[in-house]
């Protein structure tokens, strides 16, 4: 199993100072979160894309790029790329850049985004909000197979006979699709043939188990081979369970409680923290031994072959932050890549 970071670049107040980092230093502070995975052996680091004051991440090629030059062997993805809102043969040619730059590390994670922001900010009327990324992502494959473009689009611009360059390291640069819980997202992906790439962020992981199984169909209803599928968590490493529930809940709530006055939310209790980090609760919040325990657990229900953790919702400090990492790569990766590399016992 792959295991690996996901980010969104949270420049929250932080628990210790009451205020916000300054942005430089916080992409400094990103720069050796990905150097430590990178360093001890994680498989990926990603970086998703927001266009909201309390992240610094509205450009996560500009990031991955400058990851790309102090990381050797990392995988390095958005997650996700709001690609309803962006220009696919710009996504293309920016992570074709990247992947050069990174020597066949690039890989691009698309999905609609839970966030709207970047929608009027660029122009786009949000009553196309479906068909936008539908659009898109087709054009984005197209790009992906034929370096001559040929498209017509209702929502995209005609392109006759246009070259699309650079072309990238890898012969493909992978393209995942990251769905919530919908569905036909699942069963779509399934059909285009794409790896998908499943947010539990909330309720509990069972109920995901109807999109794996989606997926699965959809690849072999279109005819083609079942893609990997990938679960991303929110989560927190500490020496013991008290301690990473010490320091995630403060940030945690910090983050949801700002996201839930404007969803008409109420705040997170400490109680309902707790709950959702039990072995079948949404949260991978824990020591390495619960964590590996919960990852091992969720593996059984979906079979998956990757795994990304968010451990920065909100802002944590960094020493805490890179003894999450620590603890990750060091104990929980190696046990679970144990585990799971087991022959199957019939």
């Amino acid at each position: 199993m792959e295991l690996g970071i996901y980010t969104f670049a949270e420049n929250t107040p932080l628990v210790e100072t009451g205020k916000p980092l300054h942005p430089a230093d916080r992409l400094e502070i990103l720069m050796q979160e990905a150097e430590m995975a990178d360093k001890l052996g994680l498989d990926v680091f990603a970086i998703g894309e927001h266009h909201r004051e309390e992240y610094v991440s509205s450009a996560p090629s500009v990031i991955l790029g400058t990851i790309a030059s102090r990381t050797r062997k990392i995988k390095l993805s958005s997650a996700v790329t709001v690609l309803g809102s962006e220009e696919p043969v710009r996504v293309f040619q920016q992570y074709a850049t990247l992947d050069l730059l990174s020597k066949g590390r690039a890989e691009i994670m698309v999905g609609r985004g839970s966030f709207i922001e970047s929608f009027p900010l660029f122009g786009y009327d949000l009553q196309n909000y479906e068909e936008l990324f539908e659009e898109k992502l087709q054009q984005l494959l197209a790009i992906r197979e034929n370096e001559v473009l040929n498209w017509k689009g209702k929502h995209t611009p005609d392109v006759e006979s246009r070259g699309v360059y650079p072309r990238p390291y890898q012969q493909k640069i992978p393209i995942w699709r990251a769905v919530g819980g919908t569905p036909q997202s699942a069963y779509h992906t399934g059909a285009l043939g794409l790896p998908m790439a499943i947010a539990i962020i909330g309720g509990f992981p069972e109920q995901f188990t109807p999109m794996v199984e989606l997926h699965k169909r959809g690849a072999l209803d279109a005819g083609k081979e079942p893609q990997a599928v990938s679960i991303n968590s929110h989560g927190f490493i500490a020496e013991t369970r008290k301690e990473a529930i010490d320091v995630a809940f403060p940030a945690f709530k910090t983050q949801m409680d700002r996201i839930g006055r404007e969803r008409g939310w109420p705040p997170m209790t400490r109680e309902q923290f707790e709950a959702s980090c039990t072995l079948r609760g949404a949260n991978v919040v824990g020591s390495a031994e619960d964590v590996i325990e919960k990852i091992l657990y969720q593996h059984k229900i979906f079979g998956h072959s990757r795994f990304l953790l968010q451990m920065s919702v909100g802002s944590i400090s960094h020493e805490k932050l890179l003894r999450s990492i620590e603890l990750y790569a060091n104990e929980v990766a190696p046990a679970v890549r144990e585990e799971i590399s087991k022959p199957v016992e019939r």
